[in-house]
């Protein structure tokens, strides 16, 4: 048989070889026959020699055209239908081949396969020619000893190979740094011991045309093995992925971003989170400025943005283990952003990122600062991004990324990532900002619903501490008061409004104001509680009077001091009970009040007593602080108070026992986190007493002489404390208020004197009659007692015991009156 040449695999027929082989003459007669045809039609060689060829077409027209079509050395004839011994039909592709005979005889060796045996050789040598003709992949051959075997035609080869590579190792061909070689063989040694492929490793390396550029591939080894399942070979696929896996971390940094910008509502924080989430991910030093308004938590500006900026330093990052000389610290205003022209200014006026790179980097930052443009070129910041972060069309500052470390500078795509996240940090920061001014003004609010200053007293001591809560949390309605009452007795006050956000304050100062109006008519704690719980239970059910309304829920612990009796009277509304330090270092609450919050039943209200002596100390809390549920004992949090308290009145300190700032500042310290979620009012009071010499009390018979004397006795006492100015007001106090139980009233009567911030006289009888004030006619001979007595005293009262009453009167004190 003559030689067939085979046809390139670029083009062209079939690769003309086949199982079914008969020879033909110029006429179309069959004078061969191979076993392979007798096969494929069941034809034996002496059934069809000497007969035409067209006997087997099952379209006898075909014949002609075939015959006629044989004009090339080499013809592809196509598909034809041929006849078999059985009757049947076999699709097959027939090959013509032209044959010298020894005579110049033409003659033709047809060559046939069946139609699927076809099929399969096309998509073989399709297969071939797109793998190592036309795919994107890069495909190499090695053999065990990792040398080239071969290598596709891929259009995507990176330059800067060796041209001849059969027989060479990677390592020997591969541009300088292209990617870490040892790893590289390492993988290959890898799946020639295992036998086992490597699919998809992500192999990072440098463009051998741009070292500068930084690229990634996707390998897969797979192992070629011989027919005895040795591997003897490794077939590499390799295809870029640079774009898709920097489209992947971008789509991750934005996830991170959305996920990690923003936890707090604070204008410095966000700006940190931001520059945290950038380094080193996206840059190697991150810093943002803030207009100088925002940063102070002002509303910012809006319109056209004016030529000079202040714009200072909120946060920045820098790629860990490097030191970067800063220019600018935390809070500072930025000379360079805030420079007329500078790029900070003009990206903010024309609301788009600016691109700095190269030499274009150094001289456009060298014609506003040039100690900044030296620092940039010995850092070799080669990629420079400033992105303008507005929020609600309103700019707030602007952020700006660097790369020196890193040798990819920013490509279009980066910048429009670092659009995105600065985007997501602007509406963040601007929450963060209007939610600092809102919190301000809600704080403004609510500390001038509390005492701005607690008063002054001679028998109480009094120290307090507010920590508003933080967080994302608004406003509480923890609350205190210190009210002096008359009789120089004073009440402690501490409560908790239900509720958050302004509701909570407003219903705080609504109750604060109750619990102030009621104290003014002397009322027990008890009674007072009943009172107020009342009203919030009719302001509830739209009956109650405004300043109470939304008390419902709350919680109050009143309790009223008298520092000449020594003795402490409380009651509570669902609230804990005080904490009492005693002079020599012992702690312990005051009992359990056992009582609901207000306006939720359970009058009438438990009420407890104790006897104080001089130097103990009680401590008032809210539940923010110690919130015990059934009863101190069982609350950890009113146990660690307990613990906190105990450490400082029994830690060795000269000169007495510690003092309240020390009591108050050590439990705020200890027992506050940074970030509380609950606001916190802290009261403590301790007890120093009315000295004797301070006050004295005479018990009077009931008899028309004994005003005279009560009189006589009031002005010896106010000579001794050199107050004779007031001799005559107070003889007209005394002299009224005696006859006034004597005519309405009961004995036991007893006159008391109080030299406190001011003068207080007091008259108490055992009778409960109310006392009236009334305009006498201009007839009456009588009438008009405490008519006189309202004139002359600044305030005076009446106040019911369980044994009668006491009428009481106070005078100012002269203005010297604490010299003498």
């Amino acid at each position: 048989m003559p030689h067939v040449v085979l046809p390139d695999v670029s083009g062209g027929p079939p690769e003309p070889r086949g199982s079914a082989f008969a020879a033909v003459d110029g006429r179309g007669v069959l004078v061969r026959w191979s076993p392979g045809a007798q096969r494929l039609l069941g034809y034996s060689a002496q059934e069809v020699q000497g007969s035409p060829c067209r006997d087997l077409l099952c379209a006898r027209d075909d014949a002609g055209q075939l015959t006629g079509r044989c004009t090339e050395p080499e013809t592809y004839l196509g598909a034809v239908e041929l006849r078999a011994r059985d009757g049947s039909t076999v699709d097959a592709v027939v090959w013509a081949h032209r044959l010298e005979s020894a005579g110049g005889e033409e003659r033709w060796l047809l060559q046939a396969d069946s139609a699927d045996a076809a099929r399969h050789r096309e998509l073989r040598r399709s297969l071939l020619r797109g793998l190592f003709k036309e795919s994107p992949f890069l495909i190499d051959v090695f053999d065990d000893r990792l040398r080239y075997l071969a290598q596709n035609e891929s259009q995507v080869r990176s330059s800067g190979f060796a041209k001849n590579v059969l027989g060479r190792t990677m390592r020997e061909v591969a541009p300088e740094g292209l990617l870490d070689m040892d790893a590289f063989e390492e993988r290959q040694r890898k799946v020639l011991a295992s036998g086992t492929a490597q699919i998809g490793t992500e192999v990072h390396g440098r463009a051998p045309d741009d070292p500068d550029l930084d690229k990634v591939w996707s390998e897969t080894i797979l192992p070629l093995r011989s027919d005895s399942g040795e591997v003897i070979a490794l077939a590499h696929a390799v295809y870029e992925v640079t774009q898709q896996v920097r489209a992947r971390e971008r789509l991750a940094l934005v996830n991170d971003a959305s996920a990690k910008i923003g936890s707090r509502l604070d204008v410095l924080n966000t700006a940190q989170e931001l520059t945290d989430v950038a380094v080193p991910r996206f840059a190697d030093y991150v810093y943002v400025n803030i207009l100088d308004s925002v940063f102070g938590g002002e509303e910012p500006a809006t319109g056209p943005v004016a030529d000079t900026l202040v714009l200072r330093r909120a946060a920045e990052s820098v790629v860990g283990g490097i030191q970067v000389e800063t220019l600018v610290a935390t809070g500072e205003v930025d000379p360079f952003a805030s420079e007329p022209g500078s790029p900070a200014a003009l990206a903010l006026a024309a609301g788009r990122p600016v691109l700095l790179t190269g030499e274009q980097l150094f001289a456009e930052i060298a014609t506003v600062d040039l100690q900044r443009a030296a620092l940039i070129r010995d850092r070799g910041v080669h990629s420079w991004l400033l992105v303008p972060m507005y929020a609600r069309g309103t700019p707030l500052g602007t952020v700006v990324f660097l790369r020196f470390q890193r040798a990819h500078r920013f490509e279009d795509d980066d910048v429009l990532l670092a659009q995105d996240f600065v985007a997501r940090a602007g509406v963040c920061i601007d929450n963060a900002s209007r939610y600092t001014r809102e919190r301000k003004t809600a704080l403004a609010l609510q500390r001038s619903l509390l005492p701005q200053q607690l008063p002054g007293l001679t028998g109480v001591e009094t120290v307090s501490r507010y920590l508003p809560a933080s967080g994302r949390t608004v406003l509480g309605g923890a609350w205190f008061d210190v009210i002096p009452l008359s009789g120089a007795r004073v009440a402690l006050v501490v409560g908790d409004a239900a509720g958050r956000g302004l509701h909570a304050a407003v219903a705080m100062g609504r109750i604060r104001t109750a619990v102030r109006t009621l104290a003014d008519l002397d009322l027990s704690p008890a009674e007072l509680l009943t009172h107020l719980d009342d009203q919030a239970k009719r302001s509830d059910e739209g009956e109650g009077i405004p300043f109470i309304d939304g008390a419902e829920g709350s919680t109050v612990m009143y309790a009223v001091i008298d520092p000449i009796t020594r003795h402490c009277e409380m009651a509570g509304s669902g609230h804990p009970p005080p904490a009492l330090v005693t002079a020599d270092g012992q702690v312990s609450f005051v009992g359990h009040l056992d009582n609901v919050p207000l306006g939720r039943g359970g009058a009438p209200f438990d009420s407890r007593e104790v006897v104080l002596s001089d130097g103990d100390a009680l401590v008032l809390y809210t539940s923010g602080l110690a919130q015990p549920p059934a009863g101190p004992e069982s609350d950890p949090q009113a146990n660690t108070l307990l613990r906190q308290l105990s450490a400082v009145a029994r830690a060795p300190r000269p000169g007495g026992p510690a003092t309240l700032d020390a009591l108050c500042d050590h439990v705020v310290r200890t027992m506050i986190p940074e970030h509380s979620s609950r606001d916190v009012a802290l009261l403590a009071a301790r007890m120093t007493g009315l000295q004797p010499h301070r006050h004295v009390t005479w018990d009077l018979s009931a008899e028309p002489e004994v005003v005279g004397r009560a009189r006589a006795m009031a002005k010896e006492q106010l000579s001794a404390w050199a107050l004779e100015e007031l001799e005559f007001t107070t003889e007209l106090i005394v002299s009224e208020l005696v006859t006034n139980a004597l005519r309405y009233g009961a004995e036991p009567i007893r006159l008391r004197l109080i030299l406190d911030r001011s003068l207080i006289c007091e008259v108490s009888d055992s009778s409960s009659t109310s006392p009236h004030v009334r305009r006498a006619m201009e007839t009456e001979e009588g009438g008009r007692g405490l008519y006189m007595v309202a004139q002359v005293a600044k305030l005076w009262g009446t106040r019911y015991h369980a044994r009668g009453k006491t009428i009481w009167a106070e005078q100012p004190l002269p203005p010297d009156a604490s010299a003498r």
